[in-house]
């Protein structure tokens, strides 16, 4: 399932997504701010009007300024980019991006995540069942 977002987006577009993402909505001036090593702000508002154009942000008129949001569901745009990862990097099998991040997290993760992930497994054996 490919989203927008599939489309080759600057690294500047990248960090203005993730700032979307990470807030839901905000003024160009309020991304700036947000930015590491930030632009001009008419930078930011042209890279805006361009992610308007691609359709990958929509606005909202707020008094004098306008509040930006990201057009697409995160849940979607999640989706999307673990389907790239897991076929990227691990040649389609969900069960090595699995082991992937269990090696990393394995010590991180409490009784009641870990009762989770077996919950989940099991329910995964009883659809294939």
């Amino acid at each position: 399932m490919a989203t927008k977002l599939d489309k080759q987006l600057s690294r500047r577009e990248r960090e203005i997504m993730d700032i979307l993402y990470e807030e839901k909505e905000c003024s160009a001036h309020d991304i700036r701010d947000q930015m590491p090593n930030a632009p001009s702000y008419s930078t930011v508002r042209a890279l805006l009007a361009k992610m308007l154009e691609k359709g990958i942000v929509d606005n909202k008129q707020d008094g004098a300024r306008y509040i930006y949001f990201p057009t697409q569901a995160l849940g979607t745009v999640r989706k999307s980019a673990l389907q790239r990862l897991v076929k990227t990097f691990f040649g389609g099998s969900t069960i090595g991006a699995v082991t992937a991040l269990l090696g990393m997290q394995s010590d991180k993760l409490d009784e009641s995540e870990i009762a989770e992930l077996e919950k989940l497994i099991e329910q995964a054996g009883k659809r294939k069942s």
